[in-house]
């Protein structure tokens, strides 16, 4: 055992304990390995540490690590441009290439790695905070710092562990393989842009369970990012008895997709009070393939216009994202056995003819009820070429647009008095 307080971390909440938490980890990783412990019932504040192989990184109940409040004591892992304040607001673009200006907890090549317990780490977001609308809140940088970035690392474990109030990708993790992320807790700002919660980037042989979401961006979010596409394709991907809460998407794919995704299980999971569902978003050249849903509870409601999606349980958009970036294409996906209940209906929208193929939904329900102040009668297509991305279309059950191969088994669409007026129809399908 290698406890931060043994080598000169006071955990009294206000002096900076990077120097002497960084000691243990190293002292540990010298000798081979063990469990290093922040110990309960203090607050250890901290700039960037660098976690290192068969290493249990270990915070004991009522322990809390907490982000700087000093920018300078975030590391530049990378060699890159330093971060700037972004010339268009988040909601109107993304481009981000995955690597940021500076991390707060950081592995690279490392394997045996576990971070555990039943304490919190946080990523003490205020100080990132900039334009503030009421309902979405800008960084006042971009990309600021992830809580949590592990690259090209492998036979990962993170446990039990709370992350809170990040400011940018929680739990992101590139170019890793055999990972376990098992019943830990993602509590973040819900009006905090870019806050997501797990992003696998280029990862393979992923598990993700148990865990609880609620995040002011995307919950569970597979990338593939342009910066690293020297490690491949996502896939061999299993997501399950998870509960989330987004107000952006609780699941999605994209929209940085320089890679392909395929071998992907979703299941057994409860989206509630989310300004969408399940979005696979292909904006680049990257594909999407072989992928099942099973087994999910859905409820959606309208947010701000700010935050990309407009109630759809499930939407999947495939279009350039911009001039001479060609998307790449969406086939053989499943749903089956999905309850969807919101303000707005499932909606499959391409730019171009096949780029959606072989889409089935099978035993799925569609309850349609208005229950936000927001306008309705819109899909999202965002982002894209034209700035606004917002289709005037009517409530369908089902809008599919541009999909080859649709086939619907034991679909069921109702629509309560309260949405009737902005009701399309079931389904409506425009090849």
């Amino acid at each position: 055992m290698y406890y931060a307080d043994q080598y000169g971390a006071l955990g009294d909440g206000i002096t900076d304990d990077s120097a002497a938490i960084q000691k243990a980890i190293d002292t540990c990783f010298e000798n081979g390995g063990g469990r290093v412990i922040l110990s309960g019932g203090r607050t250890y504040r901290a700039g960037t540490l660098v976690l290192r192989s068969f290493i249990d990184f270990h915070l004991e109940p009522g322990a809390v690590l907490k982000g700087s409040d000093s920018l300078a004591d975030y590391q530049n892992i990378y060699e890159t441009q330093a971060a700037g304040k972004r010339s268009v607001p988040s909601f109107v673009n993304s481009e981000y290439n995955g690597k940021p200006h500076q991390v707060f907890l950081y592995a690279r090549d490392a394997e045996f790695l576990t971070i555990s317990g039943q304490g919190k780490i946080d990523g003490n977001e205020s100080i990132f905070y900039g334009e503030d609308s009421g309902y979405h809140i800008e960084g006042s940088y971009y990309p600021r710092v992830p809580l949590i970035l592990l690259e090209h690392s492998k036979h990962l474990t993170i446990t039990g562990i709370t992350l809170e109030n990040c400011a940018f990708w929680t739990l992101h993790m590139v170019g890793c393989e055999d990972v376990r992320v098992d019943g830990i807790r993602i509590l973040n700002n819900l009006r905090m842009a870019n806050s997501d919660g797990i992003d696998p980037d280029h990862c393979k042989d992923v598990r993700i369970s148990n865990c609880h979401i609620e995040c002011g961006d995307d919950c569970i979010v597979l990338k593939n990012t342009g910066a690293f596409r020297e490690y491949g394709p996502t896939q061999n991907i299993v997501i399950s008895n998870c509960t989330l809460v987004s107000t952006s998407a609780a699941i999605k794919f994209g929209t940085e997709g320089e890679d392909d995704f395929r071998n992907i299980l979703v299941q057994n999971c409860t989206i509630r009070n989310s300004n969408r569902g399940i979005s696979l978003q292909i904006r680049d050249s990257g594909n999407v393939e072989n992928v099942v849903f099973s087994g999910l509870t859905i409820e959606t409601r309208r947010f701000s216009s700010e935050w990309w999606g407009r109630a759809e349980p499930i939407c999947i958009t495939v279009h350039d994202r911009k001039e001479g970036v060609k998307a790449g294409h969406i086939k053989n996906v499943t749903f089956q056995n999905i309850t969807c209940f919101g303000e707005n209906g499932v909606f499959l929208y391409a730019k171009e003819k096949d780029h959606i193929n072989d889409i089935r939904f099978t035993n799925c329900r569609i309850s349609l009820k208005r229950s936000s102040k927001w306008p309705l009668g819109e899909f999202d297509i965002r982002p894209c070429e034209k700035e606004e991305g917002i289709l005037k279309i009517k409530g369908y059950g089902l809008y599919a647009d541009n999909v080859d191969g649709l086939h619907l088994e034991g679909v069921r669409v109702y629509c309560e008095d309260s949405y009737k007026e902005y009701y399309g129809g079931e389904v409506l399908e425009v090849k």
